[in-house]
């Protein structure tokens, strides 16, 4: 069961607008002494962010951020970032540094809160910076080793707002948290004014002055430059709240939703923005518990009421929750039937799936009145090229105890297509992390059947963009239905551009794939989300799938870390193993099982059939040790069924010698004779670099010459098409 759609709350909306707005407001006169700049950064729209110090240096907002109100600017962690003036630094021989952040808990490392000063080429060129990690600041000449660093010795708490605070004065730095001295260092020989004498042009909040470094993901706001030292009561003013306003605004904070009809368990938050620890108590306990489960009441019962007080601090607010009664069988016969769906209905071309188990739990039995085109399971047999599509009445019943209803559904079949030779190839891809739109997906075509000549579609630019989970899309795999005429773009949900924390997104990573469908490799229609990973897995990679006869499906799969159960956060370590789960419409899929696990990390399996043989193509994802010599390269398997989880060893170390490391491999037979290609995807070096041999069962392939493949292709997939294909994807996308 889902808890019913969110809606806004205004009067908390408005609550926490008071607060934040109190807290934003002008410090005591002596604090606004030496103001040089002053950025509230509450701003609603626009790029221009206001100096309010009353010396006119407005900045600028560029990027992936978003004016949030009081709520501070809110940083996506690609782009954005706000650029000040230049020479802000000039003459100051103290200075003191205060904003507000609230760092986003995937905030990927080293990453700058603000970075003064300069760069030159990739690094720094005399800066002042601080950053959360092992909470810092730093003033420097040059790059790095010129830096001289004040240290709490311990990361800043993310997902909350803090205070953070840096003086500079007599040669002694300090740095506060909240309004608190968290550290101190003394003999400091640098000052401000010596930054570039004076010149800084590489004046940044949420970008660090050294390009490689990852941009601020979070918010920010009350941006404050002093050209002094302030002293520990101004800095206590600017940073401290006390408990009970801390209180407040947690307690201001809390949403949720849409509280009038509620069916399922509810989240309720043991810690605020502002690190308050909540406390929940509840009038009914049975109905709604403390930690927000919910026992609904009995069928045709009324309602419950209950209240929930939230505490932090002393301080408490109340939330009415009603809870819907438990349906009676004939309102979950109704609501299940009105979720019923055939897909496709109008355009069948394949295997469909008929749901044996409708919503709430209810059986469903199906009747087919030409079970000889669409069996009352699903198994299509389509009319024959040339002939009428035909049209089929299928009868889902639908039962909860006693109670039945009956749903007819009119489907038409489509004619199979016309068989034609393969003249081309397709080529799905992305080209890498290193752009905003690298992880999108990417085509080419074939000059021809020559399968190692690509021209770029779209001026090399993405054909599909997402718009769903982590807006990026990686590792897309095109796969043709067994009659011919229907495609599958599948695809990783996974943006790494401008976030790269590798550990943390195989730890609470997207459980979903991304889904397109055509029937003219044109024309892709609505992206679908749809999760195929278990609650244990930390991500979901590369999804490819190849069709299994044997049970009229396509089998999906794809690399996933798997966390004990009993590690809901998933701290532990762990590897990848390669997954699958069956579907026939890349809608409904099975529950996944392991398909590949040697006991230690794999990733990027690819399938072709040849000769009765299922190949199996995979990436042995292990550290390269002298006992590990194959490791970062490819290893070949093969086996006659296509589920099999103990394939027989084919090779190993395949493209080692002729590539540094691979992964992504992506395999296809020549249109025109015996020969293979693998495509091995050369990470961190030049992307896709392309393999051939005129025996699979062999293990040896070998670097092909004279190729010219897109620019920066990585990990994707070739597909042969017809010449009116080849055609119309070349037309669609110059």
């Amino acid at each position: 069961m889902v808890t019913l759609r969110h809606r806004p709350r205004t009067l908390v909306a408005t609550v926490v607008t008071a607060l934040v707005a109190a807290a934003l407001s002008a410090p005591p006169a002596s604090a606004a002494d030496g103001l040089v700049l002053h950025y509230p950064l509450t701003e609603t729209d626009g790029a221009v962010v206001a100096d309010t110090s009353g010396g006119g240096r407005n900045a600028t907002v560029i990027g992936d951020a978003t004016p949030g109100g009081p709520e501070g600017l809110q940083l996506g962690g690609v782009d954005g970032h706000v650029k000040l003036p230049d020479n802000v630094l000039r003459g100051l021989t103290e200075v003191s540094v205060s904003l507000q952040v609230r760092i986003a808990p995937d905030q990927a490392t080293p990453y700058f809160v603000y970075g003064l000063g300069n760069s030159s080429g990739t690094a720094g060129n005399g800066y002042l910076f601080t950053t959360g990690n092992a909470y810092r600041s730093s003033i420097a000449t040059g790059n790095w080793s010129t830096e001289q660093t004040v240290t709490a010795g311990r990361n800043l708490a993310r997902g909350v707002w803090k205070t953070l605070t840096y003086t500079l004065g007599g040669g002694t730095a300090v740095l506060y948290e909240d309004g608190v001295e968290v550290a101190r260092k003394t003999g400091v020989t640098i000052t401000p004014a010596m930054i570039g004498g004076g010149t800084t042009t590489a004046n940044y909040i949420g970008r660090s002055v050294y390009s490689g470094d990852r941009r601020l993901k979070g918010a920010v706001r009350d941006f404050r430059l002093y050209d002094r030292a302030l002293t520990a009561a101004e800095a206590h003013d600017l940073g401290f709240i006390a408990d009970d306003e801390k209180g407040r605004r947690d307690l201001a904070a809390i949403d949720l939703g849409d509280t009038s009809a509620v069916t399922a368990n509810l989240t309720l938050p043991t810690t605020g923005p502002y690190g308050s620890a909540i406390t929940w108590r509840s009038s009914d306990p049975a109905v709604v518990s403390t930690t927000g489960v919910v026992t609904r009441p009995a069928p045709g019962a009324a309602p419950a009421t209950v209240t929930l007080t939230a505490t932090a601090f002393g301080q408490t607010r109340d939330f009415q929750v009603t809870v819907r009664p438990q349906l009676t069988d004939d309102e979950k016969v109704a609501e299940a039937d009105a979720a019923l769906v055939v897909w496709d209905s109008d355009d069948i071309r394949g295997n469909i799936t008929l749901p044996t188990t409708g919503l709430h739990g209810t059986a469903i039995t199906w009747k087919s009145n030409k079970p000889g085109i669409i069996t009352p399971t699903g198994e299509v047999t389509r009319p024959a090229f040339g002939e009428k599509p035909v049209k089929v009445q299928l009868t889902a019943e639908i039962r909860a105890g006693e109670e039945t209803t009956r749903k007819k559904f009119k489907v038409t079949v489509t004619p199979l297509p016309a068989k034609q030779d393969y003249e081309g190839y397709l080529f799905g891809y992305f080209t890498g992390e290193g752009s905003a739109t690298g992880e999108q997906v990417y085509l080419a075509a074939s000059r021809g059947n020559d399968a190692l000549k690509w021209d770029e579609l779209n001026q090399g630019k993405p054909v599909l963009t997402s718009s769903l989970g982590d807006k990026g899309v990686r590792d897309p795999f095109i796969i043709r239905s067994p009659e011919g005429d229907k495609f599958y773009l599948i695809a990783t949900d996974l943006k790494i551009h401008g976030n790269g924390n590798w550990d943390l997104v195989q730890r609470k990573g997207s459980r979903h794939v991304e889904v397109w469908e055509s029937t003219d490799l044109v024309n892709w229609g609505q992206q679908r989300h749809v999760q195929v990973s278990p609650e244990t897995a930390g991500n979901t990679w590369a999804p490819e799938a190849y069709y299994d006869e044997s049970i009229g499906a396509y089998v999906v799969f794809w690399a996933s870390k798997l966390y004990a159960e009993d590690d809901p956060e998933h701290t532990g370590n762990t590897y990848n193993k390669m997954l699958y789960a069956t579907t026939r419409d890349f809608r409904t899929f099975s529950e996944p099982q392991v398909w590949v696990d040697p006991g230690y990390s794999v990733i990027d399996s690819t399938v072709i059939k040849h000769g009765g043989e299922y190949y199996r193509f995979t990436k042995d994802e292990r550290n390269n040790t002298s006992t590990t010599p194959c490791s970062k390269f490819i290893l070949a398997e093969k086996s006659a069924q296509l589920r099999d989880t103990s394939y027989d060893f084919v090779a190993d170390c395949i493209g080692k010698g002729s590539i540094n490391q691979g992964e992504g491999p992506t395999v296809f037979k020549s249109n025109t004779e015996d020969r293979w290609y693998l495509f091995i995807d050369e990470f961190g070096g030049r992307g896709y670099v392309p393999f051939e041999t005129t025996d699979l069962a062999s293990g040896k392939w070998t670097l092909a010459a004279d190729y010219q493949l897109p620019s920066r292709p990585r990990h994707g997939t070739v597909l042969p098409v017809t010449k009116a294909e080849l055609d119309r994807v070349r037309a669609a996308f110059p």
